[in-house]
Parts: structure tokens; C-alpha cells; sequence
């Protein structure tokens, strides 16, 4: 802005009186830096798209951009879906088609935010997809965005969609792991890679992490969508789950998009967050509640009557104790890390027994899920995981055992015991595991403030345990709710608008993950001759990342340099970023048939160099 000059017009030209956009319109002062720097991101948007649209219609044509059909033939298509269950069965189901049919009245609802707080099991996602197609048709908006927390339930969700809505193309699936090659439809393949460039889609199926960090972002390539964010309902699942570091920069961009750019937001949760200033949230981004309506009818009786668990507070419990307590049952035991997992399921393995964490590769924990789901039905099943099963993952176990952790993971935990209601009452067994298998560094305090709530609570999933665990959380973190100090130099940018555009996008990373990609070579989940080929042959970094998504696992950096130390690891080629891709050959992850042992070569062993 200081290097600015003023330039002298022609007298034969006359402009338009300039006049303020709509989002920025109605302030005053103090300057509302905020406001005025998501703008500009909008704006940026807008004139770097429309500039590689049309750039890409002169060269290219012919090139297939588009959707062909209509949000109403979406809503008959869900309508239809629907109507295949026929009259609900059983008080669960009752209680399921009384949400949904909350989420048809809600949609006429005017725009805003809005809050869905419905128990694990009671329907959530295909509710928050009616309410998000029924108010998209009726408000004349123009997508729905739905935002979940992992990586590892993106697919599932898109997949429930598909089916649901009966137009593949209509459902665009965004992440980091979504490989267009694995397309056998090239002219597809090319279509939705184009749609992801700015999410020029009806319905956009993204992770938190792809969404905030695009809002904060200052790359070409990761601000192109954001103009397309404007007039959709924006549903964000699980959202307790928004992160603590971040929450106030999260909240703040939630609340400016329902504000100034024609969104719905919608807080989709079992455990709603205490993010509101009536809960005693300090932070200047705290929402209303008189500002956010709730779309499920009596969320507080709705609990009472899907109820399907009582939870048992146990004590510490060594593996060995752990171990015998579980033989032999069909249980699900989740614990904080995957050291522990593993441990438990060398201690157990067997006929019947099976193990789930990241140290699989996706393929390999797919087919491991479908096992589990099949042999449920028929007989006993003991499966010990990490919390990756906790969200999106549709398991119904009689029993869970989960290692103490924060409330809301407790809550995920109890929504894979008695899913169906099939029992009166399914067990979930709270447990301290035994010293040396803490929950996560950062996790901690969520693990300690959960003890304290399960003393004072008798229930503690009931709503009032829930608000005060994310009370005590938000309170004890209030220092922490913008670590990066993110709204702190936006507000500090002064009159000249001097906003550090590219420090803020670099500082803004929701996942601080160091661990590197280590890519099996061989073995039942390792690389097949098509990635191998990839590999060796291709010159896009990229594409290689995405295409060998399926058969990568992550180690940390000092595991990666001891199994290259020793030659079990090798470095293949470097991407422009300078990341290695490795490749460790003649191994393979848990076999849930084999049994290898440790001191097997095929057994991965190194996970504990």
C-alpha cells in the first residue's frame, strides 16, 4: 500500500461510484482485519480460477469440466434411498427416522449455523445429508461440503453417498490419498481431477484439514476452491474433534462464512464442543447459542432413548490382566498407541483374533475391517486397535474396553459397542493401561481431565459430563486456543492492511506429522507391477505419492535411518520437495493367518528399533 501511486484518469472516462462488497459492507471502524483478509482470500480466488478456467477453454476445449445433472434429481435420488428401508423396525430405527424426518423440517430453516447433536449409531450422516440437500433446494444455494476428520473414513463416507444419491459424478471425493490413476476411466479419471482443482462440484467430501488449511492458505492451488465455499452448507462431522491449537481461528472462519458469503455451517456431532459463550468460552470467536439451531428433535431425550451402553471404570490393568480378561470374547479393545496394540495382539493371536493400527497400509486395513464385519455375524471376534476405529468405522461389538482417553474418544469408542441395539445394555470397560503406554504427548491432558469428569459423573457420556469435560478442556487451553498466533498478527496488521499472508499459511498446519513414507516393496500389501512401474518410471512426484498411498506406511525419521543403516530400507528417488520415498522389500505387516514371530524377517520388528 505504500508503494501505491495515485493514476490520473482521462476526462472522457467516467467510473462507477466505488462502493464496499457485500461481505465488507456495514462496518465501521475499528478496520475488521479479519473480515478484510478472508476477503481478499476470496477475491483471489475468484481471479485465479476464472483465469485458469478460461486459459484452460483456449488450449483445451474440449477438456470435461462439468456436472450435467440437478440438485433436485439429488434430492429425488436420496428421497428414493430412503424409502428402500421401509417403516422403521425396532426403537433404534424409530428413533433414526425421528431424526431424519427433524432434518426435513430444519432445512427450511433460514441460513446460519446450526448444530445436529445426535448419538453415536443414531443416524448422523445420512440426517445431515437430507437437512444439507432439503436446505441447499430450498435457500437456492449451490453445494453441500462435507467435512470429516480422517483421512481413513473420507472413502466410506463418499461411498455412503454415491449409493445414496446415484451419481458418482455428482460426489467429489477430496484428500490427500485420492488417486485419480487408479481410475480405469481416463476421460473420468481427468473430470474429477479438474473438479478437485476447484471443487466444481454438487457435493464435496473433503477432511478438516484439507478445508481450515485452505481457508488460511496462500498457494494458487489450495485457494482456487475457496470462491465455491460461498452458498453451501458446510457440515462438519464429528466437530469436537476441531483443533484445540486452531480452535479460535477455526471458529472465527465458521463464523464469517455463515456471515458474510451465504453459508450454513452445521456442527455435526455426538459430543457437541463447548464453543459457545454461554459455556463460559472466552475467546472473542466463541459462537451464540441463540444464534445456532439445533436440527435434532430433543437431543437430551434422544440420548436418553439410545442409550445402548453403560460404561465400567476400571482401574489399572496390566497387558497380562488386559490379556486374560479378554480371551477368548468377541471384544473390541482400543489403546492410546501402537505399541500397546501390537503387544496385546502378540499376547492373544489366534484363530479369531485381529489387529488394527496405522502401521497397516490402507488396503491391508480394509480387507482386515471386512473380515471382522463377516466373521461378527458368526462367531466370536477379538479385535485390538488404536482409536482409528473410532470414527466412521460401522463396527458392532457386545463389549469395548478402551484405554482412558479424552470423553469424546470414550463416546467413539462406546458407538462400536451395541451399534444395532441388538442387547439391553453393551459394556464399555474404561481402563488405565499399565505404565510405559501413555496416550499421544498431546492427548494427555484430555486423558487426565476425562479421569476427573468419570469421578465426579456417574454417567459419564450423559450431556452434562460431556459439557463439563469440554469446559475443563477449553478452559485449561485458553492459552493455546490460537498457538500460532493467528488471529493475534491479523489483528496487528494496522492501516496499510499489511497482512502476512504467506507466515500465516505456513503456520497453519493442523497435523504437525513428521513421520516419512516407507512403501512396501512385495508381500501381500506391498507394491503390485503397475506401482512398481510408477515408480521407477514416472516424473511426477505427485502422482507417484498418490498411486503408492495404498501400500505406505509412516515411521518416524529415526526408524527410517536405522533400516536404511542396516540395508533393509533403500531411498529410490527424491520428490521436488526433497522427501524420500523408501521402499523395504521382503516384508510384510501383521498376517493374522501366519503368526509370525519377532525374530521372523518377514515380521516388522523395526517398529521397535
Amino acid at each position: 500500500m505504500a508503494q501505491t501511486k495515485p493514476v490520473e484518469l482521462p476526462d472522457w472516462l467516467e467510473l462507477p461510484a466505488l462502493e464496499l462488497p457485500a461481505p465488507l459492507a456495514g462496518f465501521g471502524k475499528p478496520i475488521p482485519h479479519f473480515e478484510v483478509q478472508f476477503f481478499v482470500r476470496m477475491l483471489f480466488s475468484a481471479l485465479v480460477d476464472a483465469d485458469f478456467v478460461e486459459t484452460e477453454r483456449f488450449y483445451s476445449p474440449d477438456a470435461p469440466r462439468g456436472w450435467a445433472g440437478s440438485l433436485n434429481d439429488l434430492r429425488g435420488a436420496l428421497g428414493n434411498h430412503l424409502s428402500r428401508f421401509g417403516p422403521p423396525e425396532g426403537a433404534v430405527n424409530q428413533l433414526r427416522g425421528e431424526v431424519l424426518e427433524g432434518a426435513g423440517h430444519a432445512a427450511a430453516e433460514r441460513p446460519g449455523l446450526f448444530s445436529l447433536t445426535v448419538p453415536t449409531g443414531g443416524g448422523k450422516t445420512l440426517s445431515s445429508l437430507r437437512f444439507a440437500l432439503d436446505h441447499v433446494q430450498q435457500h437456492g444455494l449451490r453445494r453441500v461440503i462435507y467435512v470429516v476428520p480422517y483421512t481413513s473414513i473420507i472413502e466410506q463416507t463418499a461411498d455412503v453417498f454415491r449409493a445414496a444419491l446415484d451419481d458418482a459424478d455428482a460426489v467429489l471425493e477430496h484428500h490427500s490419498a485420492f488417486d485419480f490413476q487408479d481410475m480405469e476411466d481416463e476421460t473420468e479419471a481427468e473430470r474429477i481431477k479438474l473438479a478437485a482443482q476447484n471443487w466444481d462440484r454438487p457435493v464435496v467430501v473433503t477432511t478438516a484439514v484439507q478445508f481450515f488449511e485452505s481457508l488460511f492458505a496462500n498457494r494458487t492451488s489450495k485457494c482456487r476452491k475457496l470462491h465455491n465455499i460461498a452458498c453451501s452448507v458446510i457440515v462438519l462431522d464429528e466437530a469436537q474433534s476441531l483443533p484445540i491449537p486452531f480452535l479460535r481461528p477455526c471458529l472465527a472462519a465458521i463464523k464469517e462464512l455463515t456471515r458474510g458469503y451465504g453459508c450454513s455451517a452445521v456442527l455435526c456431532t455426538a459430543t457437541q464442543p463447548a464453543i459457545y459463550k454461554e459455556d463460559g468460552l472466552k475467546a472473542p470467536e466463541a459462537l451464540l447459542r441463540g444464534e445456532t439451531r439445533e436440527i435434532a428433535p430433543d437431543p437430551s431425550r434422544l440420548y436418553d432413548h439410545l442409550k445402548r451402553v453403560e460404561v465400567v471404570k476400571l482401574g489399572r490393568l496390566t497387558n497380562a490382566e488386559l490379556a486374560q480378561r479378554v480371551r477368548g470374547r468377541s471384544a473390541l479393545v482400543i489403546v492410546n498407541n501402537k505399541r500397546q496394540a501390537r503387544a496385546l495382539y502378540d499376547d492373544l493371536r489366534g484363530d479369531g483374533v485381529f489387529h488394527l493400527t496405522t502401521n497397516m497400509t490402507a488396503s491391508h486395513r480394509a480387507t482386515v475391517l471386512g473380515e471382522v464385519r463377516r466373521r461378527l455375524q458368526e462367531r466370536p471376534v477379538l479385535l485390538i486397535a488404536t482409536a482409528l476405529v473410532e470414527a466412521g468405522v460401522d463396527l458392532d461389538f457386545p463389549e469395548v474396553w478402551r484405554a482412558v482417553a479424552g470423553i469424546d474418544s470414550i463416546t467413539q469408542a462406546a458407538g462400536r459397542c451395541n451399534r444395532n441395539g441388538k442387547l439391553e445394555r453393551g459394556q464399555v470397560f474404561v481402563f488405565k493401561p499399565e505404565e510405559g503406554y501413555p496416550p499421544p504427548r498431546e492427548l494427555q491432558r484430555n486423558a487426565e481431565i476425562a479421569c476427573r469428569i468419570m469421578a465426579e459423573y456417574a454417567d459419564p457420556l450423559s450431556p452434562d459430563a460431556v459439557n463439563a469435560y469440554f469446559r475443563a478442556l477449553y478452559w485449561s487451553s485458553s492459552a493455546d486456543l490460537d498457538s500460532r498466533r493467528i488471529m493475534g498478527r491479523i489483528g496487528e496488521s494496522g492501516n496499510q492492511l499489511e497482512y502476512p499472508f504467506a507466515d500465516i499459511a505456513a503456520d497453519f498446519s493442523l497435523i504437525e506429522d513428521y513421520n516419512k513414507p516407507l512403501i512396501l516393496g512385495s508381500g501381500p500389501w506391498g507394491m503390485d507391477e503397475d506401482a512398481q512401474r510408477l515408480l521407477s518410471h514416472s516424473t511426477h512426484a505427485g502422482a507417484i505419492a498418490h498411486a503408492l498411498q495404498r501400500y505406505t506406511v509412516g515411521v518416524s525419521p529415526k526408524i527410517l535411518g536405522d533400516l536404511i543403516q542396516i540395508k533393509a530400507a533403500s531411498a529410490v528417488r527424491q520428490d521436488e520437495f526433497g522427501e524420500q520415498f523408501v521402499v523395504l522389500d521382503n516384508v510384510r505387516l501383521y498376517d493374522n493367518e501366519a503368526g509370525f514371530s519377532p525374530e521372523d524377517p518377514e515380521y516388522l520388528g523395526f517398529l521397535e528399533i
